[in-house]
């Protein structure tokens, strides 16, 4: 995909966000796949209220969190917590948060089952209408073959659709965070009727 120029904050801001994911890798790295303590899931009893119990968000509007990959979640919680991504509730939430709590939210949120999709499955034309638009898009070269995600980058598969739409229209009109710009470019082309048939796809993925 072709990288759109500028990005957040100029090529220093860039630098700086580049430098946060790299730390954000480094709280990954170790036991992402163990077991979760009880200490990991006392620190997330606090998201549940919208992110749901073990990361299985009910409302529409939230994402879910169970199963995606480790450094993701803690890339993002170093966004919201350097003020890089904007959420009210979000920014809040993190800010207290030390480097070893983010590591242990990762790791909680990463050992859970992935949510089952919400919704009746799709019918075969409107699969394969999202499948091509994932193709199109070269989605599975950064999300991966199967859409679950990798390292710092997002699992789509079986997200929740409403919170798809609605970061696919943020990147669209360049009001969402995007560290390298891809998600913002990919987007541009996109009409409304793409995005509602690609966030549906996806949030049907098992």
């Amino acid at each position: 995909m072709r990288k759109r120029r500028g990005g957040p904050g100029g090529a220093a801001g860039r630098a700086a966000v580049a430098a946060l994911v790299v730390g954000a890798g480094a709280l990954a790295s170790a036991a992402a796949t163990a077991q979760p303590t009880e200490a990991q899931r006392q620190k997330a009893e606090p998201c549940a209220a919208c992110h749901g119990a073990e990361g299985r968000a009910p409302l529409a509007d939230t994402p879910a969190l169970a199963a995606q990959p480790k450094q993701f979640i803690t890339t993002q919680l170093v966004m919201f917590r350097e003020g890089n991504r904007k959420n009210v509730v979000m920014n809040a939430l993190a800010a207290p948060l030390s480097n070893v709590d983010i590591n242990d939210l990762g790791s909680f949120f990463a050992a859970q089952a992935a949510p089952l999709p919400v919704g009746a499955p799709l019918y075969a034309d409107a699969a394969a209408a999202g499948r091509a638009l994932t193709e199109k898009l070269l989605c599975t070269q950064c999300h991966g073959a199967e859409l679950k995600g990798q390292q710092h980058i997002p699992r789509l598969a079986g997200q929740r659709a409403d919170y798809l739409k609605a970061q696919l229209l943020g990147f669209k009109a360049q009001t969402r965070f995007d560290m390298d710009g891809n998600m913002t470019s990919a987007a541009q082309p996109l009409t409304a009727a793409d995005i509602e048939t690609l966030a549906t796809y996806l949030g049907a993925l098992r």
